[in-house]
């Protein structure tokens, strides 16, 4: 594919970056900074506007498939879209990143009466996911797959859990799950029955639905109030809250800017607002946050956020969760004990890559633990390798596992013997190095 991405800052950088090994990937840059990282990559460069027509037409957006607009400038992003799709009769798909919540509502939102087949909003999207974390309170990362037939949830083991020092093939594990892998430290094992857990490993569960409710139980604490800290009522907070309310959750906010305070205590009652400071210690003792069942802390500082998680630790609070902007530090906040770090790239780059992933069978892309490994969502095609035989009988790269299929309205956790058909949804856990191995068998 010809893909034309326009702004080379944290999201276009990434998304060149997972994209120009496989792709003709030209990147529409104006700042010097951003160029002078962009060319790091095997990609063409040019400095200019991505909205100007002529810019586009160097970029050949004639013969170009699809075009990515991600600047930090939302009507930038929507003209750009909408001007490669008048310069086109070839059916290029574009999308655009959004934040205004004037032009969008949703994480993800189809807008083609105007030039864009989709909008996202990485706000939004990072609060959607915060929020089904919070729905499952053990959790550290929630996904759906198979338009939601299928989940994947993350825990993590802690002292005195009933999976400790257990090997996997003594867990009697609910039909239609299992366990793809493990995080441990900095290494993800791809489990066997033989292979143990311990204390601190983080377990990635994947199966039917109804089933994962079951181990859910293996995780939960009995006394679970609900309580949530919100710091930062900004696009995030103002969202995560509204999505909280519906759940019945009892959400305390803290945002500094006092108009902010007064229109969010307007349009959300029954919540309680304080206007101060999240990293102040007496506001920190006024909410109680040692009986509080998670601090999320959502401003636009990292800096802030990251030292409200590790106050908010040490005063009691059970799970502490943060918005990281600046996605190299997402590991260094889990490695100082932030319970989960979020990055708003992540969706934004991940919806990309399916649009781009579509034409190989592949339904969706997710990356999990800081992009150390991936959920691949795949269909599996008339002749491709992975429908020939059983599984046992396929050289399926070290690395990789098939998790679960879909057949039909059957969900399958698959052993040796499954054999895989034309049509079959099949969910693949694999370490990032192994995807283009994972996908030859598909093709």
């Amino acid at each position: 594919m010809h893909i034309i991405i326009i702004g080379a800052g944290d999201v276009g950088y990434h998304l060149a970056k997972a994209l120009y090994h496989d792709h003709e990937v030209v990147i529409i840059e104006k700042e010097d900074d951003a160029i002078q990282q962009a060319q790091d990559l095997d990609v063409q460069v040019i400095q200019g506007n991505g909205a100007n027509v002529n810019v586009l037409k160097k970029a050949k957006i004639q013969r170009s498939d699809l075009v990515v607009a991600v600047t930090g400038h939302d009507e930038l992003n929507i003209v750009a879209c909408m001007a490669a799709k008048q310069l086109t009769k070839n059916g290029i798909k574009t999308i655009a990143m959004v934040s205004n919540p004037d032009y969008i509502d949703e994480p993800v939102t189809m807008r083609e009466n105007v030039g864009m087949n989709i909008m996202i909003c990485p706000e939004l999207s990072l609060a959607y996911e915060m929020y089904q974390i919070l729905s499952v309170p053990s959790a550290v990362d929630v996904q759906d797959f198979v338009s939601g037939l299928v989940k994947m949830i993350e825990f993590k083991v802690e002292n005195g859990n009933v999976l400790v020092d257990k090997a996997l093939k003594d867990i009697e594990f609910p039909q239609c799950t299992m366990i793809s892998a493990i995080f441990r430290d900095t290494d993800v094992i791809i489990p066997d029955g033989n292979d143990i857990i311990f204390s601190g490993d983080r377990v990635v569960v994947i199966g039917r639905e109804e089933a994962i409710q079951e181990i859910r139980k293996w995780f939960e604490v009995s006394n679970q109030s609900n309580k949530v800290l919100v710091v930062g009522g900004g696009t995030v907070g103002f969202y995560l809250i509204e999505l909280l309310r519906k759940k019945n959750f009892n959400i305390t906010l803290v945002e500094k800017d006092l108009k902010r305070c007064e229109m969010i205590a307007e349009s959300l009652p029954n919540i309680t607002v304080i206007n101060g400071d999240g990293t102040n210690m007496n506001i920190l003792s006024e909410v109680n946050i040692s009986g509080m069942d998670a601090v999320v802390s959502v401003t636009n500082s990292d800096e802030k956020n990251l030292l409200c998680s590790l106050l908010a630790r040490q005063l009691g609070a059970k799970k502490v969760m943060a918005r990281v902007e600046r996605t190299e530090y997402t590991q260094l906040f889990e490695m100082v004990g932030v319970d989960v770090a979020m990055s708003s790239r992540e969706a934004t780059i991940n919806e990309v890559l399916k649009t781009t992933l579509l034409k190989m069978g592949i339904q969706s892309i997710t990356s999990i633990e800081g992009e150390i490994a991936e959920i691949l969502e795949l269909t599996a095609r008339e002749g491709s390798k992975i429908v020939k035989a059983p599984l046992k009988n396929i050289k399926f790269p070290k690395g990789a596992i098939v998790s679960t299929v879909v057949h039909g309205d059957t969900i399958i956790v698959p052993d040796g013997d499954t054999h895989i058909h034309p049509g079959d949804m099949v969910i693949v856990f694999t370490r990032l190095e192994m995807v283009s191995k994972v996908e030859a068998l598909f093709k």
